[in-house]
């Protein structure tokens, strides 16, 4: 593949857009199966066998719904907030390592050779023609920024929430705006934090060469050696998609639908479509930051075909994503939601001083020369001092002491007095 090839890219561009509204179709069926299946009902079965062409009907149900856009809206900025919901969710996949079948070079790796030879410079020329030329799934391969890339699109994702409750002139919608703007804020700072340790292990900020670091030698997944800094990422990508338990900018019970309040038909939609979509996004990038990628105990080099190494990986990948998702769904319809102002300490008071701590012991780790797996034991003692210290601070955040007032004489008891 050249450097830029316009047919190729429009292609890969159709083929994973396609593949993601269908995945995200199929992910809704799962969940309510998998909600059924949990609160012990049948769920979706009337449309298709065993209702498998329920996703279908959903969405032919928001073509066909009559749609209504209220007087007192900014039409402008009401229609352009569901594409923007949308279209900054998809920009998060252009990075997502589908299935390389090589690894890419490393800048950092080339050295000066002999007299009269190549310059350092042309050496990694060749070798990044080279690595460009082989079969590839990236839309964007080689990209050494492409996780600063992720976080820099996945920012970009309030402005979706912001738009759509600032333009809908909605009490609700606004309160539920500014309730996404400020949790994806929060949240985003112990997200970048926990995958720092990533980069101080790997040296590098190119998804394909974290996937190359974790499978050089052996599989030695970032799992193994940060599980408290995969923790930290599971967590703050799901509050970043608003999934329950983080789901407070849309509470029914509080903010009727929040942002989503005064769109319907297909614009509501892409609303609801943008969330599963950063979903999936955020667990491709688990996966390959700490799960491996596209790697699973050298099954997918088992080909010396460059066609079948990429479906392999692919297929990898992908059933990785898809396990992760499914666990997503099933802390959805587990634990109870949160009040908002838990949802703000859990942030800034909890996920950001232990990926400060597991930055700090990352650092010395790697700055002593230890091993890496000293990482696997600062984790598990960070985990369990957290847990302590939660379970000795209970007390003061559940049942905060009250002011007991004692009743004047002659009110009888069971009487309210109000001074």
């Amino acid at each position: 593949m050249p450097p830029f090839n316009p047919v190729y890219t429009a292609i890969v561009i159709v083929a994973l857009v396609g593949a993601v509204l269908g995945l995200c179709a199929f992910l809704t069926l799962t969940e309510r199966k998998l909600s059924a299946w949990m609160q012990d009902r049948v769920g979706p079965n009337r449309v298709g066998p065993g209702g498998l062409l329920q996703p279908m009907a959903d969405g032919g149900k928001f073509f066909l719904k009559e749609e209504v856009i209220p007087d007192h809206v900014d039409k402008l900025f009401y229609v352009l907030a569901p594409a923007a919901a949308v279209g900054t969710a998809l920009l998060a996949l252009a990075v997502v390592p589908f299935g390389s079948t090589v690894a890419p070079p490393d800048p950092v790796a080339v050295t000066a050779p002999a007299a009269g030879g190549p310059t350092p410079v042309e050496t990694f020329e060749r070798q990044q023609a080279e690595y460009r030329s082989h079969f590839s799934f990236v839309l964007n391969p080689g990209l050494d920024i492409g996780v600063l890339y992720l976080f820099a699109v996945g920012s970009l994702a309030v402005y979706g929430g912001v738009l759509a409750g600032w333009s809908a002139n909605n009490k609700y919608s606004l309160l539920g705006a500014l309730r996404a703007s400020a949790q994806i804020i929060s949240y985003e700072i112990p997200l970048g934090m926990s995958v720092l340790g990533v980069f101080l292990i790997v040296g590098s900020l190119n998804p394909e060469r974290i996937i190359d670091w974790q499978t050089a030698g052996g599989p030695y997944w970032l799992l193994l050696f940060q599980p408290l800094a995969l923790f930290l990422f599971m967590t703050s990508s799901y509050a970043e998609a608003s999934r329950l338990p983080f789901d407070l900018p849309e509470a029914e019970q509080e903010l009727v639908g929040g942002y989503h309040t005064e769109y319907s038909a297909l614009k509501l939609g892409l609303m609801l479509l943008s969330e599963y979509v950063h979903l999936i996004a955020g667990s491709f990038m688990l996966a390959v930051l700490f799960l491996g990628g596209w790697s699973l105990f050298g099954l997918e080099s088992v080909s010396d075909d460059p066609i079948v190494t990429a479906v392999l990986r692919l297929l990898i990948l992908c059933g990785k994503m898809f396990a992760l998702c499914i666990f997503a769904q099933l802390v959805r319809w587990t634990i109870p939601r949160f009040r908002f102002d838990q949802l703000m300490n859990i942030a800034w008071k909890v996920l950001l001083p232990l990926a400060l701590l597991n930055l700090i012991c990352v650092m010395v780790v790697k700055q002593m020369g230890w091993p890496l797996v000293v990482l696997t034991g600062t984790s598990a003692a960070l985990v369990v001092g957290a847990g302590l210290f939660s379970v000795w601070t209970a007390g003061s955040v559940t049942n905060p002491k009250r002011k007991v007032v004692k009743l004047p004489a002659g009110v009888p008891a069971g009487v309210t007095y109000a001074s």
